[in-house]
């Protein structure tokens, strides 16, 4: 075989194949959820606990199974409702993420909860989350988002 036609053959493989790669790397991102407009709630003095915020999409269906934070010694994924009159709040296993549904955790609702805050947050500190999802493979996929801490919800967050 000559070398033309050995380069030839290469070529066709490299450009064959690199298409596939191409779909595999791009079913692979398109899978990983999309974590928008987080933020954390600043601290009272003398408080050790905060909460935090965001807006969840997937294109697939997944599960946010985990979250942590260099800042907490504890977070845990909690739900407040009304029963009876009273708002409770009850840690969660998992939060649910339909395929190309928004879930939003907010203030009265699903949220991230920081616990032993090492130090207090304060407004426009930046606040690293580690986010662990788990898809119908159950492997995890992980999600690094920085969190900005302000006093409330802006309210300018859209979807």
């Amino acid at each position: 075989m000559s070398i033309f036609r050995l380069s030839c053959a290469v070529l066709t493989a490299v450009s064959i194949s690199l298409p596939v790669a191409a779909q595999k790397n791009a079913a692979a991102a398109a899978a990983v959820p999309v974590v928008t407009d987080a933020w954390v709630k600043t601290m009272v003095p003398g408080a050790t606990v905060s909460g935090a915020y965001m807006h969840i999409k997937s294109a697939q269906p997944v599960k946010l199974v985990k979250a942590e934070s260099p800042v907490a010694g504890l977070v845990e994924l909690h739900n407040m409702s009304m029963k009876d009159g009273v708002m409770e709040m009850k840690a969660m296993d998992a939060v649910d993420v339909p395929a190309n549904k928004i879930v939003d955790l907010k203030p009265g609702g699903m949220h991230v909860m920081l616990m032993m805050v090492k130090k207090p947050i304060g407004k426009g500190d930046k606040v690293p989350l580690t986010l662990t999802f788990e898809g119908a493979d159950k492997k995890p996929l992980v999600v690094k988002v920085e969190a900005v801490a302000q006093e409330k919800d802006s309210g300018l967050h859209k979807h």
